[in-house]
């Protein structure tokens, strides 16, 4: 009995080797936790175009917005693990929600595996153009003349809008406001009718406007400045150890082959190694990363895991979804 389910198993093995090897053979669907024509969406578009034309067969994208990502997400982790199913992953879905959600119906390390890391995004803070406020010191000066004077608006309680403002007031010891609003685009409303003094907004959202001079972009979270906006500091100049970014990342589900896994990750590094790719992302205001291996990106997200817990706690918002 036990050679026989040994051999049984060595055949499975021997199945899955060359299905990988095969791969793709049919089309590939991708899941993507947002509606379409936003800048995640691009970003999927742009890699399945790219995927599609080296590997030869479709790479189709599939909109499944909702519940901070976890929608998305179970469709992914009960798909058949056969690399046909991936998902846009983002740094909700990997990492934020493990602390966020009273009971997370997924394991991130286990239930869905890490592919590529496609890019790392910051958000902008902006004020009014008329706004006294002009740098990060002048925010932090007047947080701290009046605890809780100003007013900071997020894209809802939990967003990386909300965290990026949560993480500048605990290393920068100031306490504001939080306005939580259902997307970007009403925050903004309020922020040019002055309800809300300050925002971090997303790159595809504000950044038109920043160079539009409807507003004042005054900083940016990543450590380094944004080749999209180079002349806006970044808070690190201020705040040192400051960073913070909306990363995203194809995953799949968790017992995907690793010869599929390697495969995918080894074609999103030669697309990403492209100048021009890189080119039109940041031309877009999205940062391209260039993803290590599956094990070093998994190294990654388990570092994301355990810093944003911390961010998360801090804000009172640990098992609030």
């Amino acid at each position: 009995m036990r050679v026989g389910i040994w051999a049984l198993a060595v055949l499975a093995a021997l199945a899955l080797s060359a299905q990988a090897q095969q791969y793709p053979s049919r089309p590939v669907n991708i899941v993507v936790p947002f509606a379409a024509g936003g800048g995640s969406d691009l970003l999927a578009r742009l890699v399945a175009q790219k995927l599609e034309e080296r590997l030869g067969k479709a790479f189709i994208i599939e909109n499944k917005p909702g519940a901070g990502t976890v929608i998305a997400a179970m469709q992914v982790v009960r798909a058949a693990p056969d690399g046909y199913t991936l998902m846009q992953g983002t740094s909700s879905t990997m990492a934020i929600n493990v602390t966020m959600n009273k009971k997370l119906p997924y394991e991130p390390l286990k239930d869905l595996v890490p592919v590529a890391l496609l890019s790392s995004s910051p958000f902008f803070l902006v004020v009014r153009a008329e706004s006294p406020l002009k740098t990060v010191a002048d925010v932090i000066a007047a947080a701290k003349a009046n605890p809780k004077g100003l007013n900071y608006g997020s894209g809802g309680p939990g967003s990386m809008h909300h965290l990026s403002t949560e993480l500048l007031q605990s290393l920068a010891g100031i306490e504001m406001t939080h306005v939580p609003y259902k997307a970007t685009p009403p925050a903004m409303n309020d922020l040019l009718a002055g309800h809300i003094q300050v925002l971090f907004g997303d790159t595809t959202s504000v950044l038109p406007m920043i160079q539009q001079g409807t507003v004042r972009g005054i900083a940016v979270t990543t450590a380094k400045r944004s080749p999209a906006a180079p002349d806006i500091p970044a808070v690190a100049e201020t705040v040192p150890g400051y960073e913070s970014a909306s990363w995203q990342m194809l995953v799949a589900p968790g017992a995907t082959p690793p010869e599929v896994i390697a495969l995918v990750n080894r074609e999103v590094h030669t697309i990403f190694s492209n100048p021009a790719v890189i080119a039109e992302l940041e031309r877009r205001g999205i940062g391209p990363a260039l993803t290590g291996t599956p094990d070093e990106v998994r190294d990654f997200v388990k570092k994301e895991i355990v810093r944003w817990s911390d961010v998360v706690r801090r804000a009172g918002l640990e098992g609030s979804q």
